[in-house]
């Protein structure tokens, strides 16, 4: 068909009915899971945007360095900080390098037997197991049987073991990820099972592994139950600014245990005061996941494969 400059050339194709219906239908699922999606984001930038605005007027960094005064209605947190501090990184001190040896054995040595899949079994139900069973456990296992006393030594491993099931779980999905050619190539050159496993698995699968201690620290920061029952305290005398102000046999106050107490325990209490709490101690894990996911990036970006 010759066309001139006066005529338009027709469409060659078109779209049918069919394939209007399916556009259209696409259209619908992308609306669909972008509604969902937003039902997910926007409750929780309500709410941390209302934690906020009510936290304004006593978030600041004198806040976060004062001492609970006055029966703890005013003042600041420093106690209960460096407490979360403490307990947060002693777990995760204890339960990663167990997480992550116990996720070796069983990911790269351990034999398809009814013993090692009940050892998967009891790990996958670990995981699920509520914390205030935890909790009664620590204070049977580590206040009493092992004689460690209401201590932050007794709260850290509680929460050790809360999060080891997870830690686990997360290091032997990472470490299946790698490979098996990398394997075979320095067992083919002669290496050992173990000089393969640190030289080339554990360096490929770091940041899967960062992945389950991320997720664990936001759960060792928040938790009340279980330090409850082992080892925070209501309130502790410490000097302000002191980045040592207890010893491991000593109870400690913690951010969720001290944000618990302000708000049912303590009367006449600003409603700022819970607030500020609670903006620290969610900005404590937003920061520490941060700093975690950039050395994951890092650390993922370093690959060759």
């Amino acid at each position: 068909m010759v066309t001139t400059p006066n005529t338009v050339p027709e469409k060659r194709f078109t779209k049918t009915a069919f394939v209007l219906r399916k556009e259209r239908t696409e259209s619908l699922a992308r609306a669909v899971l972008f509604l969902m999606a937003s039902a997910t984001i926007l409750p929780l930038v309500a709410i941390v945007g209302y934690l906020v605005v009510q936290a304004a007027p006593s978030l600041s960094l004198e806040f976060l360095l004062d001492v609970p005064r006055r029966g703890m209605t005013e003042g600041g947190i420093w106690p209960a900080f460096v407490g979360t501090i403490y307990l947060v990184f002693l777990s995760l001190a204890v339960s990663a390098p167990i997480g992550v040896l116990a996720a070796v054995y069983l990911n790269e040595y351990a034999r398809d037997n009814w013993f090692n899949r009940i050892i998967n079994l009891a790990v996958i139900n670990l995981a699920g197991v509520p914390s205030i069973v935890h909790a009664l456990f620590g204070l049977g296992a580590f206040v009493y049987a092992a004689r460690f006393g209401y201590s932050i030594l007794s709260a850290s491993l509680t929460l050790a073991i809360m999060t080891l099931p997870v830690i686990i779980a997360s290091t032997r999905e990472a470490l299946a990820s790698v490979p098996l050619s990398f394997r075979e190539a320095c067992w083919n050159v002669g290496a050992t099972r173990w000089q393969t496993i640190r030289s080339i698995v554990l360096p490929n699968s770091v940041s899967g592994i960062l992945t389950g201690v991320i997720l664990q620290v936001s759960r060792a920061a928040g938790e009340t139950a279980p330090i409850m029952f082992t080892g925070a305290v209501f309130f502790k005398s410490v000097e302000r600014g002191d980045l040592f102000p207890y010893r491991l046999t000593e109870q400690c106050m913690a951010l969720s245990m001290h944000l618990y107490t302000v708000s049912t325990q303590v009367p006449g209490v600003k409603d700022s005061i819970p607030a500020a709490t609670a903006v620290v101690l969610l900005g404590s894990v937003l920061l520490v996941n941060a700093t975690a996911i950039g050395v994951r990036v890092w650390l993922r970006n370093r690959k060759r494969w």
